[in-house]
């Protein structure tokens, strides 16, 4: 396969990287002191996403830090709930909050053109973080997998046990489908819009895959991002697609295989072993525990290198087993780069 020039984006089209590229989940974010400067500027969480150049100024930030090899859309996987024309706000110290959509609710319609008017300022987010790129850079876009993002819609927000999800779900399975196709279709216009905008690759996140069984994790979490992933590859073959099924354990496998996908994200509760051994032929992701990157020192290296080592020889991009958390220190980050690097 020819190369781009880009580490990140040749590793996830397969090519075994002398080192793993790196980025991570939430790089950009309220751990960094710039990133609180220009929140505070900005009004609410969805006026910064919906913001272009203060959103575009916050993805650069860990760039310019850290020189990733991966920078990653900032914005948020209820874009497309917005999208479809659900208000969303976020609340301090209650997190999103959302009209709850129950079974006997009307389905939201998917309308590409009002669709299209909504997201059009994540779109020029786009645009202008490609331009700014150093060339070497991935421009990442993602979205919310259509499960992940069904709980929110139908619990109002975040939830411990998704429980209005899942009876919904489990007591009237075809109506639920029926949500889960009308956002699969809103994250195929989402996606390959990112993707002619200038995102390189695409990462879909599916936060809450763990909390499926495993016929329920085939049914509405694999076979819907297969859905995805055939589209994407239809349209935009050079565009490879992450899959990040947070929890799905032993699932893993038979979604990497079902849905098609060109990486799959491990979290931290993966064994990097079990993991290259289940999929050999498919690149990898993770899995840093992001609390290492809290506590620093010693164990910090030592878990870097473990993973670095642990991959070494397969198609691996070395990444956290969930985002970076609030109270981390920057330069934590720094040394965990560092060491990734072979530098420190």
């Amino acid at each position: 396969m020819k190369r781009t020039g880009k580490p990140l984006l040749d590793t996830l089209n397969g090519t075994v990287p002398d080192r793993p590229p790196v980025w991570f989940m939430r790089q950009a974010g309220r751990y960094l002191p710039e990133y609180r400067a220009l929140r505070s500027q900005a009004g609410s969480f969805m006026d910064l996403c919906l913001d272009p150049v203060r959103a575009a100024e916050v993805t650069l930030q860990p760039i310019r830090r850290y020189a990733m090899d991966g920078a990653i859309l900032f914005s948020d996987i209820l874009i497309v709930p917005h999208g479809l024309g659900i208000a969303v706000a976020f609340r301090q110290g209650e997190g999103p909050v959302l009209t709850p959509t129950g079974p006997d609710d009307p389905l939201p319609e998917f309308a590409a053109g009002r669709f299209s008017a909504r997201i059009a300022p994540i779109l020029e987010t786009v645009r202008r973080v490609k331009a700014a790129l150093p060339p070497a850079v991935t421009l990442i876009g993602f979205a919310g997998a259509p499960w992940t993002v069904a709980t929110y819609m139908v619990e109002g927000g975040s939830s411990r046990d998704f429980a209005r999800t899942k009876d919904w779900a489990f007591r009237a399975p075809e109506r639920f489908d029926r949500l889960i196709d009308r956002l699969v279709d809103a994250t195929i216009h989402y996606l390959r819009a990112q993707a002619d905008a200038g995102a390189e690759a695409l990462q879909i996140f599916d936060s809450w895959a763990g909390a499926l069984p495993p016929d329920a994790f085939e049914r509405w979490s694999t076979a819907p991002t297969a859905r995805i992933v055939t589209a994407i590859r239809d349209s935009h073959p050079d565009v490879p697609v992450i899959g990040f099924p947070r929890g799905a354990g032993a699932s893993i496998p038979s979604y990497a295989s079902g849905s098609g996908v060109d990486a799959v994200g491990l979290d931290t509760a993966v064994p990097l072993e079990w993991a290259r051994s289940a999929m050999p032929d498919v690149c990898l992701q993770g899995n840093l525990d992001p609390r290492w990157l809290v506590a620093g020192g010693s164990g910090l290296d030592a878990q870097v290198r473990r993973i670095r080592s642990a991959m070494a020889g397969h198609p691996f991009v070395f990444n956290l087993g969930h985002g970076i958390v609030p109270e981390t220190p920057p330069e934590h980050v720094a040394r965990a780069v560092a060491v990734l690097r072979g530098e420190a």
